[in-house]
C-alpha cells in the first residue's frame, strides 16, 4: 500500500489539545499541481479533511484506555474512540470550508496541529457522511461538550 502526501495543515495549534477545536480556522496547503483538483469545491459548505497524525505515538498499552485519559470515564478499546492513539494514526474531521484561493482552503474546526500532513480532501455529501438515529455512549457527550 502506498499513500502520498497531497498537503499540509497550516494552524495556530503546535501541539495536539482537547477543547475549542470548533473555533480554530486553519488552512489546508495542497500540493500546486494539485490546484486544478479543488474546481467547483467551494460549491460545498464542508469538506473531509483526511490527514496523518505525524506525532502520535502508539503502543499497547493504548488498545484499551480511557478516554482523553480521564480516568472517571470507562476503559474502551481504541476502535471505540476518536483518539490519535491509533495503530494506524489517521484522522478525518468534517471541517467548515471558508474558502478555496488557488491551491489553499481555509477551514474552521479542523483537529489537526500545524504540520500535519494531509492524505485526502473530499467533499461533504449528507447522503454518505451523516446518519439520523445513532446511537453513542454517555461518556462521548462529556469529552464533546468542549472538543468543537
Amino acid at each position: 500500500m502506498t499513500l502520498h502526501v497531497i498537503g499540509t495543515v497550516h494552524s495556530p495549534i503546535q501541539e495536539g489539545v482537547d477543547t475549542d477545536w470548533g473555533r480554530v480556522e486553519s488552512t489546508v496547503e495542497l500540493r500546486p499541481d494539485l490546484e486544478s483538483a479543488l474546481q467547483s469545491l467551494n460549491a460545498f459548505s464542508h469538506v473531509l479533511i483526511v490527514f496523518y497524525m505525524h506525532e502520535s505515538t502508539f503502543s499497547p498499552e493504548d488498545l484499551v484506555r480511557h478516554p482523553q485519559g480521564r480516568i472517571h470515564l470507562p476503559r474502551v478499546g481504541i476502535f471505540a474512540q476518536r483518539a490519535k492513539h491509533r495503530p494506524n494514526p489517521i484522522g478525518i474531521t468534517a471541517v467548515e470550508l471558508l474558502g478555496v484561493d488557488g491551491h489553499r482552503l481555509r477551514v474552521r474546526g479542523l483537529d489537526a496541529i500545524h504540520g500535519t500532513p494531509v492524505l485526502d480532501v473530499k467533499p461533504y455529501f449528507p447522503w454518505f457522511d451523516r446518519r439520523d438515529q445513532v446511537r453513542t455512549p454517555e461518556w462521548c457527550d462529556e469529552l464533546m461538550r468542549t472538543y468543537f
